[in-house]
């Protein structure tokens, strides 16, 4: 089925959610809200949510949607098996970020990369090893490593910028928006000093006690650098980007305060004079305890892990920022049809039809069953019709 024909089934499925634009945030630099025109009818769903405008339902897609859990993706692994491989070659990001949109027609297509994937414009050696995860081949713990770490080279990202193009392509004359994403510098700057992943975060941390200045300069660099990746993302073709700072909900609110918020506003601050119309989401994983620090990033949208009830969300994120989640992934491993219904429908109730996208409060699982990923599409697709009748 091509692309075209699923956008002709999607929007015989569109039902009719209103979604209402809360108020203007605050009085940084000119947000989405203010500075996007009205855009036409022709414009996806998801992006004129994002922007904060009047849409028929609240729009739907799925972090990691794209990869592990599907059988199709599976297959091709067989063929590709390197990771690096599947994410750098643009016929196979493209042919996997439209994966689901073949098999679930979710209202977004989010680019399959990776948040490691510029350090390959930034001279930072690195790989994937199954099983392990992403290793850092000459991690950075003094000066001289840190000096070592590059501003990005985006004439070294060309492959990234080829595969938006492609899709944006593809994806014309469809109601899907095309996401990009970045890493943020402080979940950047983790897997840098701590090699690849942690459970403890000590070497990061120890630098934050022991060498806080060198970490503000690697944090700085970082920031930049993802404000300029950022910008050549959508001038290749994202709508909207999701900025990922997986790993800000080990800090402290003190911590998080001097070394993560300064650079995500960094970030949102250099975008914003380049790009003022492009909408931006953050996700943090585990972030109950920072959740109103986080509109003074700037970004548009908070998407909220499901560690937080929505109304508890919107209340203490208030009323100028939007909203994005937040099912728990679980859901969709061990419930019935019928508790992913009742429970997107709990999430779209809390949030009140404010500036709202439904998504998973994080990644789904990799052993998620297609059929549910299908039936948690549809229920997002279908809540308004079910919330009627109550």
């Amino acid at each position: 089925m091509t692309v075209q024909r699923i956008a002709l089934c999607a929007l015989a499925c569109v039902s009719c959610t209103a979604a209402l634009a809360g108020p203007a945030s605050k009085p940084r630099p000119a947000t989405v809200r203010q500075a996007a025109a009205a855009s036409t009818e022709q414009e996806p769903l998801l992006l004129r949510a994002a922007r904060g405008e009047k849409v028929e339902r609240t729009p739907v897609w799925m972090m990691r949607q794209a990869g592990r859990y599907m059988r199709v993706y599976q297959d091709l692994c067989k063929e590709h098996t390197s990771f690096r491989e599947r994410s750098e070659t643009p016929d196979l990001v493209v042919d996997i970020s439209l994966q689901p949109l073949r098999a679930f027609r979710p209202d977004g297509v989010i680019l399959f990369s990776d948040i490691l994937t510029p350090f390959i414009g930034m001279d930072v050696e690195f790989d994937f090893k199954p099983g392990v995860g992403p290793l850092i081949q000459r991690p950075v713990g003094d000066a001289e490593g840190a000096a070592a770490v590059r501003p990005v080279d985006l004439d070294q990202m060309r492959f990234v910028g080829d595969s938006l193009r492609t899709l944006r392509g593809e994806l014309a004359g469809t109601d899907a928006t095309l996401l990009g994403f970045v890493g943020a510098p402080f979940t950047l700057a983790t897997y840098l000093v701590e090699g690849g992943t942690s459970r403890s975060y000590l070497k990061i941390k120890e630098m934050m006690m022991k060498d806080p200045q060198l970490l503000h300069g690697l944090l700085g660099k970082l920031a930049d650098s993802m404000a300029d990746y950022v910008g050549f993302q959508a001038d290749s073709g994202a709508q909207v980007v999701q900025l990922f700072d997986s790993w800000a909900g080990h800090l402290t609110p003190r911590d998080f305060d001097e070394f993560s918020r300064p650079y995500l506003q960094r970030i949102v601050d250099r975008v914003r004079e380049t790009h003022p119309d492009l909408p931006l989401i953050l996700y943090i994983s585990g972030s109950a305890g920072l959740l109103e620090r986080l509109p003074s990033t700037g970004v548009d949208i908070i998407s909220v892990d499901h560690s937080v009830d929505m109304a508890d969300a919107r209340t203490r994120l208030g009323d100028g920022v939007g909203v994005q989640g937040n099912l728990d992934p679980a859901v969709l491993v061990s419930g019935t049809q019928g508790d992913i219904e009742r429970r997107v429908d709990a999430i779209v109730q809390k949030a009140q039809g404010v500036r709202h996208i439904l998504n998973l409060g994080h990644g789904v699982m990799p052993n998620t069953p297609e059929e549910s990923v299908a039936q948690f599409f549809e229920a997002c697709r279908t809540t308004s019709d079910r919330l009627a009748r109550v």
